[in-house]
This record gives C-alpha cells, structure tokens and sequence, in this order.
C-alpha cells in the first residue's frame, strides 16, 4: 500500500522527516488498504502535513530523494 506523493512547493523547505507509523493509529480507510502490515512509513514536511505513507522505510526516503527533499529520521 502507497498513497500518492504531494507536490512540494519549491519555496518550502527540502527537508522531509520518515516515520514509522503504527496501522492500528491510522483511519480505518487506510487499514483497510494496507492489510496485515503492521507498521508503514510516513513522509511528512516540518509543519507535520503527511505527504506519503510507504511500505518500508528505504522506500520512504528513496521517494523523499527522488522528488529532491532531504528525508531525515524522526522517532
């Protein structure tokens, strides 16, 4: 499961941070999509706005770079 990644205005700032996330938090719409997962990976700018959730955590920053964003961890 992957939703689609938002395009970034490029005054905003490049830094983007990945997350885990755990299924059971999410809306129940999205749970639905995901399946048996239990963990996803969220991409999100600074001001905490979601801009993706990923499968795994190297996809999350391969996507963050491949749209030229610094993807940093947070915990």
């Amino acid at each position: 499961m992957n939703s689609p990644f938002k395009a970034i205005a490029e005054a905003q700032s490049p830094i983007v941070y990945v997350r885990p996330v755990t299924v059971a938090d999410l809306p129940e719409e999205l749970r639905e999509q995901i399946g048996d997962i239990e963990t996803v990976y969220s991409v999100h700018r600074p001001d905490g706005e979601r801009l993706a959730l990923v499968r795994d955590r190297s996809m999350a920053f391969s996507l963050a770079r491949q749209h030229d964003l610094a993807p940093v961890s947070a915990h």
